[in-house]
């Protein structure tokens, strides 16, 4: 397989651990490991998924480790790290993107069942996660870790438990980079805004809401997969080197727009209007 150089940096020779495989964010980032060279692993707790998965990658060749996982585990997690051991002995990345998305709810009426499954998939297993397999990146003394939050963690939705989870891993994150910066592995994060996902489907089932969300970014359009994709594998890359406890909002700017929303129309965005016709 030809070797795409991106940033300007390359994977050969590395190990990247991706979780939540059978994603549609986790297909983006994994593809583009493999064409920087990185051999993968990939963690993903539905069967049928991971096989998809290693169906889209094999035209791709590059090496794969593909393991049904449970990252709420911590039996199933060793049995993976071992498994990565013996095959690799290392791990030079790892990409906690592995998370559930429950229905929208009120906290009045949210059941207790929901609000613990949506922690002990988005936060304990990232957590998990880390512990593990951070083993062989602490006894190489070099690594890095990235985790995909969202823009919930930072502004409320109609979810309480996602918006709840993805703040706590932004805070796992900035914990991390201190924690292990000193030992030679630096954890970020990447917070995707708008992006249509099979985990996000529902949310865009309704072309009024679509045209909702669009309207309300400054680029005017949703984000892609691709594009989460590059975002973390530059926090991953040497070209972050320094880059260390960061959360990284990929969202057109979305988060930055909701004074503009609330002025009068004719002073919205300087008063640009769209001409006609283009």
């Amino acid at each position: 397989m030809s070797e795409m150089r991106v940033f300007g940096t390359t994977f050969a020779g590395k190990v990247v651990v991706v979780t939540g495989a059978g994603g549609g964010i986790a297909s983006a980032v994994i593809e583009l490991f493999a064409s920087l060279g990185a051999s993968l692993v990939l963690l993903e707790v539905n069967a049928d998924a991971l096989c998809a998965a290693v169906t889209r990658m094999e035209p791709l060749g590059c090496e794969l480790l593909p393991i049904v996982c449970d990252i709420t585990s911590e039996e199933s997690l060793s049995n993976a790290v071992q498994l990565v051991g013996e095959q690799f002995g290392r791990c030079d990345v790892i990409v906690n993107n592995a998370g559930i998305l429950p229905r929208a709810s009120s906290i009045q009426t949210l059941e207790l069942d929901a609000w613990n499954r949506a922690f002990a998939i988005n936060v304990t297993g990232a957590f998990l996660v880390i512990k593990h397999f951070g083993k062989l990146m602490l006894a190489q003394e070099s690594g890095s870790i990235v985790n995909v939050a969202s823009i919930a963690g930072y502004s409320p939705n109609g979810c309480p438990p996602y918006g709840s989870t993805k703040a706590a891993v932004l805070e796992l994150t900035r914990h991390m980079a201190v924690e292990w910066g000193p030992r030679g592995i630096r954890t970020n994060a990447v917070c995707p805004g708008f992006i249509q996902t099979e985990l996000s489907k529902d949310n865009y089932a309704n072309a009024d809401m679509v045209n909702k969300r669009i309207s309300s970014v400054p680029l005017r359009r949703l984000g892609t997969t691709q594009e989460i994709a590059k975002a973390v594998v530059f926090l991953a890359s040497e070209e972050a080197s320094f880059i260390n406890g960061q959360d990284l909002i990929v969202d057109g700017g979305f988060l930055q727009a909701n004074l503009m929303h609330v002025q009068p129309p004719a002073e919205q965005y300087g008063g640009w209007q769209p001409t006609e016709g283009i």
